[in-house]
């Protein structure tokens, strides 16, 4: 048995593939795999049993990282909240992890990260790095029922409110609303203390995604207020980003827009809304999410080998790194951060 490389961006096998696997994200797909190589200069690969001369039975995406802040690395895959294995034969699964700590030691890469949904069979060498909650809504039930199994005074009411309020919803891919949600996402991440992703990284995102991306924004009296980013794969949404106006938060823009999201997506009978992974200590998002009715369950990351060094953008700012942040104008914040991204992914 041996193992091949392919590049899933030239590869026809690939996108029929996913099409056919129901284990497919939407980060296997050429879309996101072609924003980060424009954005952040990743080299996507997927490793594979199955030789050029056959149909793909089988695939492990990976991107390859060089960075001479973060060390050289493969990663599957960054920026994504969880990218599993497509390959079912447990034989195959071990052929094609040994081949990839081989090529580490080959590349002399500092560590491989692996972000599965589905913890596999322990593997060797690879010891759990990060623990997080992934959150999914299931959306075969009739819109009532899922309406009504929202949180009544933090979501319902919220919605209610935002409706009162005469909130409008606009979706699309259009400049106008890619520059109204990303005056909202700078406004969240220096909230939060952390740098925006660079403005390049959402142009690629909606070049290349085409019609699985959609952008969501609210506005009350025609200021921006709210706004969300989803990405489509097959029956699966996706929630990726979000940012709202601290200013408006009462008039329950936030709540409204995940409501009319959801709407659409039961007219269109998808069958899941995946929210997206948090953090195990951001209890406010977690609580969120839980309103929204969502199940949570955890999923942890891998690595080979262990790794101390810590994420500085996971894991905080130190506090003379948090009044940097809060001070910074917002286009040198937002230009800061397209230069720290590629580092840590």
């Amino acid at each position: 048995m041996g193992v091949y490389e392919i590049d899933p961006l030239r590869d026809p096998r690939w996108p029929e593939f996913l099409l056919a696997s129901p284990r497919a994200s939407v980060f296997h797909t050429r879309g996101w795999l072609e924003a980060l190589r424009c954005t952040y200069g990743y080299e996507p690969v997927v490793y594979t049993t199955s030789s050029p001369a056959s149909p793909l039975a089988n695939g492990w995406a990976f991107c390859r990282i060089r960075s001479w802040l973060t060390g050289n690395r493969a990663v599957s895959l960054p920026f994504s909240d969880h990218c599993d294995p497509l390959v079912d034969n447990w034989e195959h699964f071990i052929e094609i992890s040994e081949a990839l700590r081989r090529e580490r030691e080959e590349r002399g890469w500092d560590y491989i990260e692996l972000r599965p949904i589905v913890s596999e069979p322990a593997l060797e060498g690879f010891e759990g790095s990060e623990t997080f909650f992934l959150h999914k809504l299931d959306l075969r039930p009739h819109g009532a029922e899922i309406f009504r199994s929202f949180h009544k005074s933090s979501t319902q009411r919220k919605i209610k409110r935002a409706e009162r309020e005469g909130l409008v919803c606009e979706s699309g891919v259009s400049e106008r609303l890619l520059g109204q949600f990303y005056k909202l996402l700078v406004l969240t991440r220096r909230r939060h203390y952390l740098p925006p992703q660079p403005r390049t990284w959402f142009l690629n995102l909606v070049r290349c995604m085409g019609d699985q991306l959609s952008i969501w924004v609210a506005s009350s009296s025609g200021i921006p207020v709210a706004s969300i980013l989803t990405l489509q794969l097959k029956n699966t949404l996706v929630y990726k980003y979000g940012g709202a106006d601290q200013r408006f938060f009462n008039l329950g823009g936030m709540q409204m827009l995940f409501w009319r999201v959801i709407e659409q997506a039961s007219r269109q009978r998808l069958s899941e809304f995946d929210l997206g992974r948090s953090d195990q200590q951001d209890h406010g998002l977690i609580l969120f999410k839980d309103r929204l009715g969502a199940n949570r369950s955890p999923i942890s990351y891998f690595r080979n080998p262990p790794v101390s060094r810590r994420s500085l953008l996971r894991h905080g700012s130190t506090r003379i790194g948090k009044r940097v942040v809060s001070c910074v104008p917002a286009r040198l914040l937002a230009a800061g951060g397209g230069l720290l991204y590629k580092h840590f992914g």
